[in-house]
C-alpha cells in the first residue's frame, strides 16, 4: 500500500472553514432530514410530509457556514429536536397505529439515535466556542463507550442494511467487523484535543462509507508521554494512485465513488489534516485500489500545564 505523507493543502475561505468546523454536525442534520423524509413516505407516501421539519433543517444547515449562526443553533438544540418531535407526534396522532408499523418503526428509532448524537454534537461545539484548542482529559474507557455509542447509531440508521460487530467469528455477509484499539502507556487514561475526538469520529464513518458490508474497519490509538498516534483502516475501495494527495482538498472524493450516496460534505479528510495541523502533528495517507485505504496522525502531546481541561 502505497503511503504519502501530507504537509499542506490549499488554504480555506472563512465560510469553508467555519463549514468545516461544523462538519460533523452538518453530517447529523443531513441525516436527520433523510429520516423525515423517510418517515413522511411511510405515513403519507410524501417525502415532503415532514415540511416543516425538513424545512427547519435546511435553515440550520445553511447557517453553519456563519459561526454566529452555528452556534445559535447549538445553544437552541433542544427546541429544535422538539420541534421536529412535535411535527411527528402530530403526524402520528393523526394515524393511530401507524406508529407501530415496521417501517415506521425502524424511522422512529433511528430518530431517537440522530437525536441523541446531535445533543452530544452540539454540547461539543459550545465546548468549543471560543476555546478551540481544548484538551480533554479521559479515560480509554470513555472514548471506547463514544465510539460504541456512534457506531450503534450508525447501525441502527442504516434500517437493516448492514450491522456492526466486534468480533470477527460473528461477521455475517452484511456485517461490518469494527476493530477498536485505544491505549494509554498512563495509567489507561487519555489527554487528547476535543476537535480531535471529532476527526477520530469523521474518519471512521469515511471508512465505513468506502467500504462495503462484509468489510473491516479498524481504529487505533495509542497515548505516551509525548505523542498521541491514530491510525483507522479499511478494506474499502481505496483511493486512485494519481488522486492520493488531492483527495485530501476541500470537498474532493475519489474518481471512482461518486456512486457512493453520502450524507457529507466530503471534507472529512480535510478536517482530519487540519485539526492535526492545528496541533503540530503530522498526517499521512496510503491507499490501493480494491485493498482500502489507512490514515496515520501523529500529535505531539502539549504539556499538562499548557493545556486546558
Amino acid at each position: 500500500m502505497h503511503e504519502i505523507e501530507i504537509t499542506e493543502i490549499p488554504p480555506l475561505k472563512p465560510a469553508e472553514q467555519t463549514l468545516l468546523d461544523m462538519h460533523s454536525v452538518l453530517n447529523v442534520f443531513n441525516v436527520l432530514w433523510s429520516e423525515l423524509t423517510l418517515i413522511g413516505l411511510a405515513l403519507a407516501d410524501d417525502p415532503a410530509h415532514l415540511r416543516e421539519g425538513q424545512a427547519l433543517i435546511g435553515r440550520l444547515v445553511a447557517g453553519l457556514r456563519d459561526p454566529v449562526a452555528s452556534l445559535e443553533a447549538a445553544r437552541h438544540i433542544e427546541s429544535h429536536i422538539a420541534h421536529v418531535a412535535a411535527e411527528i407526534a402530530e403526524s402520528l396522532a393523526a394515524r393511530p397505529g401507524a406508529g407501530r408499523r415496521p417501517e415506521v418503526a425502524r424511522s422512529l428509532a433511528s430518530l431517537e439515535s440522530v437525536f441523541a448524537v446531535l445533543r452530544v454534537r452540539a454540547r461539543e461545539v459550545l465546548a468549543r466556542a471560543g476555546r478551540p484548542e481544548l484538551w480533554l482529559d479521559m479515560t480509554v474507557a470513555e472514548l471506547l463507550s463514544d465510539f460504541y455509542e456512534v457506531l450503534a447509531a450508525m447501525q441502527t440508521g442504516s434500517h437493516g442494511r448492514f450491522g456492526i460487530v466486534y468480533n470477527a467469528a460473528v461477521q455475517g455477509p452484511n456485517d461490518y467487523y469494527v476493530d477498536l484499539r485505544f491505549e494509554s502507556a498512563v495509567d489507561d487514561r487519555l489527554r487528547l484535543p476535543l476537535v480531535f475526538k471529532d476527526a477520530m469520529r469523521d474518519l471512521v464513518a469515511n471508512a465505513r462509507k468506502y467500504t462495503a458490508p462484509g468489510g473491516q474497519i479498524t481504529a487505533a490509538l495509542f497515548a505516551d508521554h509525548d505523542r498521541l498516534r491514530l491510525a483507522v483502516r479499511d478494506t474499502g475501495r481505496g483511493i486512485p494512485m494519481a488522486e492520493l494527495a488531492s483527495v485530501i482538498d476541500y470537498g474532493r472524493r475519489g474518481s471512482n465513488v461518486s456512486d457512493v450516496r453520502t450524507m457529507g460534505g466530503g471534507f472529512g479528510l480535510t478536517k482530519a489534516f487540519f485539526v492535526t495541523k492545528q496541533f503540530g502533528g503530522r498526517f499521512w495517507i496510503a491507499s490501493e485500489l480494491g485493498h482500502g485505504t489507512r490514515v496515520r496522525i501523529e500529535i505531539p502531546l502539549t504539556p499538562p500545564a499548557a493545556a486546558a481541561s
